[in-house]
């Protein structure tokens, strides 16, 4: 009889465990995963199978794990969720580090899973087995080969707890093919408490009247306000904040849409190509108040000659990144939304319209404008972007279209601007546009790109055609890889090594620009939209801009539209790599 009863209580007990695959589909589950980016490989097929049981989550397959992972970061920027994605070992980790590094630097939350060879494997040079773990450690916020199968709930909830909170980042879980299919614990806990990571979720109120003070004492008080016042969706209290203190506004470009672009308050963006009274007037202000920014070079130009006129007030949530590139005066640690919130108590309107004078004097002075006298040009192009799309998700590629993009783009609650800000990564665009279409199907998403980046995940195509996510493209194509053409034209002699795209075997060495003579484009964007089954479209001047528009959102496939620029067109105005932000080159 105790026999028969100890049989039993051991069948109970074994009732209880399930496979490792089984308990990943049920942490997708409990945090609410609906959609992942998976790219089929021998180390993830388990996997694989158990997620084909399970309807409620959509599995996107691309064409190309770099693709994948940019997907995944479009759908995580445009829904604020945790996009997940799922590659297998070897060269399936390894295509996905450049989209590891984007999110880290653009502090995107991602939950990356790789398929690993069994454990009994690893170290000995097995088929497809590389450490992804060590060759990512610095570009993600955590990352693990799980090692036992009873640790593997702890360690996926881990992952979605440290992905989505205090400063957003991507998260590596190597998971090897044996824990994938070992019986072990089902439980998935509802909390996790993690030693040695604790992130700020409050506000040291004392530093932040401090900082509140300097501003309201400044005669010429400026707002600079980075990407963590976007991620922390955060922008209604910043503009509530801007309205009640009569405090101009600059932006980094990852601010961009903090407030909108169109507000009385609002200057423009700040840095290497930005407005030129933006960064004058972070060069002439007396108090500079800085929200969710890292001061990284693009911003400051000479550390030096940075502000020099200024106490700077820095909030960001992430401690290391306060006086890290700028010695500030008054140190900040705080999530964007908390630090608002409690300056909401405490703001009150300025005398800030002499100073907001000057700055609308400097604009007079030197305005963000492109010549309308030679054709069709990018502003043009982002002109019609704005009247044709009231609402939706704006996402660029990374290159001139970029900063055109981020200069003439307007933005208020009705659209987001996706772009990839501190890697600056070429390919991203078209991916990631996809990713934000599925995210968010309702919305018209247009993806600006160059003819450079544009090649760089081309296969994406098939994807867009496969989910159903009808974006509209603009390729921006001057022939040339132009950003660092025009460093070449600028600064180099023009002496255009490696950045036309044109050239052939054939070509004059000494080659100065384009002739009657150059070689053909290649590919036709037109025809390679088409073998996909897209709408490939071509646009040689202003007046066809406006109907390609309209063709594009009457039309129920993806949409390819090729804008010809020409390629003497540079981003203006433009600081030299190092000098001070006040010395822009303007003509």
């Amino acid at each position: 009889m105790e026999q028969i009863q100890y049989k039993k209580v051991e069948v109970n007990v074994m009732a209880m465990d399930i496979t490792g695959r089984k308990l990943f589909v049920k942490a997708l589950l409990e945090e609410g995963v609906d959609t992942v980016f998976a790219y089929p490989g021998g180390m993830v097929t388990d996997i694989l199978d158990e997620l084909y049981k399970h309807e409620e989550i959509e599995l996107v397959l691309p064409r190309h794990e770099q693709g994948l992972i940019h997907e995944a970061e479009g759908y995580a920027k445009a829904s604020g969720k945790v996009g997940v994605c799922i590659v297998t070992s070897g060269p399936g980790a390894t295509n996905i580090i450049t989209g590891l590094a984007d999110a880290h630097y653009d502090n995107i939350p991602l939950v990356c899973i790789t398929g690993q060879v069994p454990r009994n494997l690893i170290g000995n040079d097995a088929f497809q087995e590389v450490d992804i773990v060590g060759m990512t450690r610095s570009i993600t916020k955590y990352g693990v080969t799980v090692q036992d199968r009873k640790e593997l709930g702890k360690t996926l909830k881990m992952a979605f707890h440290i992905a989505k909170t205090g400063k957003p980042g991507p998260v590596l879980i190597d998971l090897p093919k044996d824990i994938q299919t070992g019986l072990g614990p089902a439980l998935y806990p509802e909390s996790v408490s993690i030693r040695g990571y604790k992130p700020n979720e409050s506000v040291h109120v004392g530093q932040l009247k401090k900082g509140y003070k300097l501003l309201k004492s400044a005669k010429k008080p400026l707002f600079l306000i980075g990407g963590g016042v976007n991620i922390a969706r955060a922008n209604a209290k910043m503009l509530q904040l801007v309205e009640q203190t009569k405090v101009p506004v600059v932006t980094t470009v990852m601010g961009k849409g903090a407030i909108p672009t169109n507000h009385p308050y609002y200057i423009g963006n700040s840095g290497m190509h930005g407005k030129y009274a933006a960064n004058i007037a972070v060069g002439q202000c007396d108090v500079l108040f800085s929200i969710g920014t890292r001061f990284n070079d693009r911003i400051t130009g000479d550390l030096n000659e940075f502000a020099p006129n200024a106490q700077i007030v820095h909030v960001d949530i992430d401690t290391a990144a306060i006086s890290r590139n700028v010695v500030v005066d008054v140190p900040i640690v705080a999530d964007a939304n908390l630090a608002l919130e409690k300056l909401l108590e405490w703001a009150e309107p300025q005398e800030t319209e002499g100073w907001l004078e000057q700055i609308r004097e400097w604009d007079k002075e030197s305005p963000l404008e492109m010549r309308r006298d030679k054709g069709m040009t990018p502003q043009m192009i982002m002109e019609h972007i704005n009247s044709q799309f009231s609402e939706g998700i704006i996402v660029t590629d990374v290159g001139q279209h970029q900063m055109w993009a981020a200069q003439y783009i307007e933005l208020d609650g009705n659209k987001q601007f996706i772009t990839s800000g501190g890697l600056g990564t070429m390919g991203f665009g078209f991916p990631a546009a996809i990713g934000a279409k599925i995210a968010c199907p309702e919305k018209p998403v247009v993806c600006i790109s160059g003819d450079g980046g544009m090649q760089m995940n081309l296969q994406e195509f098939a994807t867009a055609m496969a989910q159903g996510a009808n974006v509209i493209v603009c390729v921006l194509n001057n022939y040339y890889l132009g950003m660092v053409r025009q460093m070449q034209q600028l600064f180099y002699g023009k002496r255009y090594k490696a950045t036309c795209l044109r050239r052939r075997k054939g070509c004059p060495n000494d080659c100065k620009g384009p002739g009657a003579s150059c070689p053909p484009y290649e590919p036709d964007f037109v025809k390679l939209a088409e073998s996909y089954g897209a709408c490939g479209m071509r646009v040689e001047k202003e007046e066809e801009i406006g109907p390609a528009f309209e063709k594009a959102k009457a039309m129920d496939t993806p949409v390819l539209i090729e804008f010809m620029v020409a390629t003497e067109e540079i981003v203006l105005p433009m600081v030299k790599g190092g000098n001070p932000m006040t010395e822009m080159i303007l003509k």
